[in-house]
């Protein structure tokens, strides 16, 4: 019975001390999944970044939560950080047709869905230039939920940039 408790004890600070030192774990499919750490960004974002950003604490993720496209985490609004790559950064023109256009070029494997994986109607974001303070997420895997259907985000949810430490594609 010690030796159990010593042991859980022991798991929990590891736990602790992982989650402080920035490691998180991925369970989605929109990246690999398995075990990435949050770095500090120490540099200007660049369209191609891969980051850990919070979602705000907006009506559409709260829907988005609802349906199982998000899960629970320790963000404003109680939403999990998301893995996704910068596609576009302020100032960038994005267009939504049956795929994502930035700047005029095509973004590769985005093509954007009528329905979900349950055939619910879900409604794509209808482009338009990126604001000031925001961010377009993206992420090549099909049924990603991001931008192309939330459109962008403020960039002050950034956690810093993703790092994959030992990751298993799904």
């Amino acid at each position: 019975m010690m030796l159990l408790s010593a042991s859980m004890v022991a798991v929990t600070c590891f736990i602790t001390a992982a989650f402080v030192g920035g490691y998180r774990l991925n369970l989605t499919p929109s990246e690999p999944v398995g075990l990435w750490r949050i770095e500090k960004l120490d540099r200007p974002l660049e369209a191609g970044d891969l980051v850990f950003i919070c979602p705000p604490p907006t009506a559409i993720f709260e829907e988005a939560r609802r349906r199982g496209y998000l899960r629970r985490g320790l963000c404003a609004g109680g939403f999990a950080p998301l893995i996704k790559m910068i596609a576009a950064l302020p100032g960038q023109h994005v267009e939504i047709t049956d795929h994502v256009v930035i700047d005029g070029g095509s973004l590769a494997a985005s093509v954007v869905r009528k329905t979900d994986g349950e055939d619910r109607t879900i409604t794509p974001f209808p482009g338009g230039i990126v604001p000031s303070g925001h961010l377009y997420l993206y992420s090549s895997f099909a049924s990603s939920y991001d931008s192309r259907y939330f459109g962008s985000v403020p960039d002050s949810g950034l956690l810093g940039l993703a790092r994959p430490v030992i990751t298993f594609d799904p």
